[in-house]
């Protein structure tokens, strides 16, 4: 059937709430494959087969459709830390550590981190919905860090920075392909940075 006046993509064909989670969706495959730096929304709408002008039918740029993903990340990667430490156990340093495995796995899948969560050029925006997520995966984080090592915020603070950045590092290598699993290893990167991350609490948490 011939419709006169389409587009030539598929743009018309989709409903307009399932384009918008399409474009969120697809952008995750995406920045695990191009990162941050190298999202292009002119790509996006080409895996899509939709026309390059689609997307800012939903988002009125670049930076307003990476914080819907980012936004999408932190919740997502709440529930999966949240589901780890449930499973972890009663001891709040194995719960703690848990989070760093959940944060590795969730890289390797999702293609989202840190980094996207809280992009420093994404700030500017002011989005109430990213920053009511990120509140919630820093509290979830800082509270297990204070039972963790139940030494004062402070102390909690500092726990948490340098857990979060052995876990990013764990994911940063991983996806890079520095930690292969070719390389001799005692489990799965995600279980060596839950064991890392219990090694720094218990070897008397933060420096």
């Amino acid at each position: 059937m011939v419709v006169t006046g389409a587009e030539p993509d598929r743009a018309r064909g989709r409903r307009r709430g399932d384009l918008r989670s399409a474009l969120v969706a697809e952008s995750f495959g995406l920045l695990s494959e191009s990162g941050l730096a190298g999202f292009s929304v002119a790509e996006l709408a080409r895996r899509l087969k939709v026309s390059t002008a689609a997307p800012y039918r939903h988002f009125r740029d670049r930076d307003a459709l990476l914080a819907a993903v980012a936004t999408r990340a932190a919740g997502e990667l709440t529930a999966a830390m949240r589901a780890a430490v449930a499973a972890a156990g009663p001891d709040p340093v194995d719960r703690f550590a848990a989070t760093a495995g959940a944060y590795v796995r969730f890289v390797s899948t999702r293609g989202a981190g840190f980094d996207v969560i809280f992009a420093p050029g994404l700030r500017h925006l002011h989005d109430s919905d990213l920053a009511e997520a990120g509140r919630e995966l820093m509290a979830l984080l800082l509270d297990l860090a204070q039972d963790a090592h139940p030494a004062g915020p402070r102390e909690a603070l500092q726990l948490l920075e340098q857990v979060s950045a052995l876990a990013h590092g764990y994911a940063t290598l991983d996806t890079d392909g520095f930690l292969s699993d070719a390389r001799p290893s005692d489990g799965d990167v995600a279980t060596r940075a839950t064991r890392a991350a219990a090694g720094l609490v218990r070897g008397g948490g933060p420096c």
